[in-house]
């Protein structure tokens, strides 16, 4: 930050005491404020690194009831932004409460120009520091893996994975529901590959019509069909040496699986209205939607395919499973879209917090994305809401977070499934659940669970 951005915003109704801070800190870009309104609406249009407010503040200038709700609202609008509350003398109790509410320091009356300047000074350097430290964090985390949140234990498994497969030419099998990253974690396997600099082809089998699928994937001759004025090589040779990535291959059809299959036996390729088998070196990535076990019992899709694709099969989890992942995610996805559009926000609001957490997110990470670049151009404050996410509406009850009823309800589901599992045998569910009968008989008079409950 310059020093021209070096500023200071001072929420004090007292002109003396004003003007006495401005001198004070000639050397920041002072800015005042007198109460709580044109207090916020400076933060808003400033973004000051550091706040030195007065609790006293008009209405209520002889209490702090105004200066704690103005020091509220400034740390929700910009957690960020260091607030150094001033107190008056001995006044101990408020100055500790005012901390407890997230300001970073207090300070008591008369003022020392001397020791506050002392203050403010540290707060703006350690509000740098942290802006340092967080720019750093970003440029370390880029990496292949870059742009895949995995904050939920199943999205970590999946990545692990990925960082064991990519360096093999393993044919991998990626499974999940539209819009949970499967390209993004082909790229991941292409990009963690020996492959890296040779070429990433991608192409969907569900987007291209049946006529023109063929020669997309193997090319074509000149003459080979109307309209083939040229010889054209297809997908996979256009991928020699790099990662081809086959998207929703469920939807392929049956008689070019069938050439798909050669050409992951042999290797080579033949151009549709072409003789010459043309040799090709390149990593095959697969990914689909579909239950390609359902297509194969309905004869919609190639056991021996399967076989061929699947030598490693990765499963992502969708959105609504990521447990302790959507808010990171959301986070993620709100930083991206506000410096693409240009826009500053400090976070989400409570109700939107509790909406990402609880929302079904049927449209997966697709989804989640679009209604956060929505909100990003439609939102009107510092914060996202749930208003501006379109979640408002929508029935998301805040989760419940007490520990002891967490536990019970997981305890209370486990033994019933254990003894739904053991036909009602409860030594047999003792042991599935890694407890002894007497700890299990406790567990189930505690929660009045009855060996008949299970089912």
């Amino acid at each position: 930050m310059s020093e021209q951005r070096r500023r200071l915003l001072v929420v004090e109704d007292d002109k003396g005491l004003q003007s006495q801070l401005r001198w004070c800190f000639a050397d920041y870009e002072v800015l005042v404020a007198e109460d709580r309104e044109s207090a916020l609406a400076q933060l808003r249009r400033h973004e000051p690194a550091v706040v030195l407010q007065d609790l006293g503040l008009p209405p209520d200038a002889e209490g702090v009831t105004e200066g704690f709700a103005t020091l509220e609202q400034i740390v929700a609008l910009a957690p960020a932004t260091k607030v150094i509350v001033v107190t008056g003398h001995g006044d101990q109790h408020n100055a500790v409460k005012a901390v407890g509410l997230g300001a970073y320091d207090f300070y008591q009356k008369p003022v020392d120009t001397d020791v506050l300047q002392l203050i403010v000074d540290r707060a703006w350097q350690i509000h740098e520091l942290e802006q340092e430290n967080h720019r750093l964090l970003r440029e370390r985390s880029t990496s292949p893996l870059d742009g895949i949140v995995a904050a939920s234990e199943k999205m970590l498994a999946v990545c692990r994975m990925i960082e064991k497969v990519a360096p093999t030419n393993v044919t991998t099998l990626l499974l999940g529901e539209s819009g949970t990253g499967k390209e993004l974690l082909a790229r991941a396997i292409h990009s963690l590959s020996p492959r890296v600099r040779k070429p990433f082809v991608a192409i969907n089998c569900a987007a291209i019509p049946e006529a023109l699928l063929e020669s997309e994937l193997f090319g074509h001759e000149k003459g080979a069909f109307t309209g083939a004025v040229k010889q054209t090589p297809g997908k996979i040779e256009t991928a020699d040496g790099g990662t081809l990535f086959l998207d929703e291959i469920g939807d392929m059809p049956l008689a070019l699986q069938a050439k798909l299959l050669r050409f992951l036996q042999e290797r080579v390729v033949e151009r549709v209205g072409g003789r010459d088998e043309i040799p090709v070196d390149v990593r095959v990535v697969c990914a689909t939607n579909q239950d390609l076990d359902a297509g194969i019992r309905d004869g919609r899709f190639r056991q021996d395919l399967f076989y061929r694709i699947s030598e490693i099969t990765i499963r992502i989890p969708p959105l609504r499973e990521r447990e302790g992942g959507r808010l990171i995610l959301a986070r993620t996805l709100l930083e991206k879209a506000a410096v693409q559009h240009g826009r500053r926000f400090s976070g989400f609001s409570p109700d939107a917090r509790n909406a990402i957490e609880n929302y079904a997110w049927p449209g997966n990470v697709r989804e989640m994305e679009n209604k956060i670049k929505g909100a990003v151009i439609m939102a009107e404050g510092r914060q996202v809401t749930a208003v501006d996410l379109g979640l408002a509406e929508t029935d998301v009850s805040p989760p419940n977070l007490n520990l002891r009823e967490v536990r019970r309800e997981a305890e209370t589901r486990a033994i019933r499934r254990a003894l739904a599992t053991s036909n009602d045998n409860v030594s047999q569910a003792a042991k599935l659940l890694g407890i002894t009968r007497p700890t299990l008989y406790d567990l189930m008079e505690k929660y009045g669970i009855q060996a008949t409950d299970a089912g």
